[in-house]
């Protein structure tokens, strides 16, 4: 299932920013076609928007609020209108247990936006009900073009808190344990459809989803923690839908290295290293460079501390 990005086309959500911009930005360079589905663009993804408005490679920007599903409909519809067949599908928005929906600012708090009477966590909808939805409208939409000469891809962002539990992001933690779960009950797409179902698992990634958030940032410690950069996991993310074998040393192609094979339900950790992870008695992250926040207790303090609040997430009377 070797195959090459070029000529090809693909629909990656939440490529405004991060790691999603990054692949995106990535596919372009190696002449694949983008529909970029997001809220928003920030200024370099708005300029990577502005490069590739016409020529043989091309990216566009479709406004998506990925909890829609009417909205998710509309970009495969805009993106098989632009570009034809659509080959790769990558829905990696997410968020990172922002206070607006967060366990620990529960509905009734000053800072969530998840209405009590709504019956639903934000946080939930983005990062594990968007990407089934996006990824059952892929599968419907593979299989009415299907062309048996032209494998697809569907590749999802999970992380290495898929594999960990941390107490200050709780729910974000279950939302990647299910992402895991998710992608390894696909695995059979690929030999079975030709539609190869795979994800990383970053580790701790210098984009605004840490850099933004003061009480997360603090977490970090320089000297001890290593970033990961959205360049390297986008790196990983080429190599899965690319390559039938991804060396642990990222970026490196030469085979000398320890090599991991890529098939449906494959799940890569990247930190400054990259690790197959395992279904059953995976050792975990553990303290590789790039997957440690060594002030984790000082977020975990702001916890507790929340906690003490008289009438912590009771309705107001």
């Amino acid at each position: 299932m070797a195959f090459s990005v070029k000529g090809k086309s693909a629909i990656v959500t939440g490529a405004g920013s991060g790691i999603n911009f990054s692949f995106a930005k990535l596919l372009a360079e190696n002449g694949c076609n983008i529909l970029i589905a997001d809220l928003a663009l920030r200024p370099e993804a708005k300029a990577l928007v502005d490069e590739y408005q016409t020529g043989a490679t091309r990216v566009i920007f479709q406004q998506t609020n990925v909890i829609e599903w009417l909205q998710l409909e509309r970009m495969f519809e805009v993106a098989e209108k632009e570009f034809g067949e659509v080959d790769i599908v990558c829905p990696g928005a997410g968020v990172y247990e922002e206070h607006w929906s967060n366990f620990w600012r529960p509905p009734y708090s000053a800072e969530s936006k998840d209405a009590p009477s709504g019956g639903r966590y934000a946080l939930i909808d983005i990062n594990i009900t968007h990407p089934i939805r996006t990824t059952q409208l892929a599968i419907a939409h593979f299989q009415k073009s299907r062309d048996s000469s032209r494998p697809k891809h569907i590749l999802h962002i999970s992380s290495i808190a898929g594999q960990t539990a941390t107490s200050t992001t709780p729910i974000y933690c279950a939302t990647k344990h299910a992402i895991n779960g998710f992608v390894r009950s696909l695995a059979n797409l690929d030999k079975n459809l030709g539609i190869r179902v795979t994800a990383v698992a970053p580790g701790i990634i210098k984009t605004p989803l840490w850099t933004e958030h003061p009480e997360k940032l603090k977490m970090i410690v320089d000297g001890n923690d290593a970033w990961v950069t959205p360049d390297e996991v986008a790196e990983v993310m080429l190599a899965l839908v690319q390559q039938e074998q991804v060396s642990e040393t990222i970026g490196d192609r030469s085979g000398r290295g320890t090599q991991f094979e890529v098939k449906g339900g494959t799940i890569l950790e990247v930190s400054k290293t990259v690790r197959a992870v395992s279904q059953f008695n995976d050792p975990g992250p553990g303290n590789r460079p790039g997957n440690t926040a060594s002030g984790h207790d000082l977020a975990e303090q702001e916890t507790y501390q929340l906690l003490s609040q008289e009438g912590w997430g009771l309705p107001r009377s």
